[in-house]
């Protein structure tokens, strides 16, 4: 049975996302809206509703298909799991202090709230628990951490911390990278 309504076309998701990047590099997440992304992409209002629910879910996408972070930050590897847990996660919240990013932080979070599948996808895309767990398995297997570290919880608490921040709008301590990790590795 052929579904009713307009046919979705890839061409148009594609403008979408592609315009959805563009705009948040010049006017960050605040700013962005569904008419503005809409306008850019050269679609109308329902072709975006057609394929999302919100604008948060747009930007999920975009950000699954690098169109807002291609650079995001890694776990450094010197060999001194402290020193990389603490240059990462310094590195984190200097990305989301920049004007633009706390927002798309809190966008990410509520796309993830409304649909598990997006939630799942992200955390696939941007490979953040992925990534961590492996660096923390492989600081384990050379002995830097406790054979029984509990690494799933770990990297949770550690993306947690960041999911935090975010929600509470506050500005970081300057050593909180520092006090983070060393909470969570003692």
């Amino acid at each position: 049975m052929r579904r009713r309504g307009a046919v979705r076309s890839e061409e148009a998701r594609t403008a979408v996302l592609a315009a959805t990047g563009r705009l948040f590099a010049t006017e960050g997440y605040d700013h962005l809206t569904i008419e503005g992304i809409a306008a850019e992409a050269g679609v109308s209002k329902q072709t975006i509703y057609r394929w999302w629910p919100s604008k948060s879910a747009v930007v999920a996408d975009a950000l699954i298909e690098d169109r807002l972070l291609p650079d995001h930050p890694v776990v450094p590897d010197t060999g001194d799991i402290r020193a990389d847990l603490i240059a990462w996660v310094q590195s984190v919240i200097e990305l989301v202090a920049q004007p633009g990013y706390e927002g798309l932080v809190r966008s990410l979070i509520a796309a993830a709230c409304e649909n598990p599948d997006i939630g799942a996808r992200l955390n696939d895309a941007l490979g953040i628990t992925a990534t961590v767990a492996t660096r923390i398995e492989a600081a384990v297997a050379a002995g830097q951490l406790p054979a029984d570290l509990p690494v799933e919880e770990f990297v949770r608490a550690l993306v947690g911390g960041f999911v935090l921040h975010a929600l509470e709008r506050t500005e970081p301590a300057p050593d909180v990278a520092e006090r983070m990790v060393r909470a969570l590795l003692h």
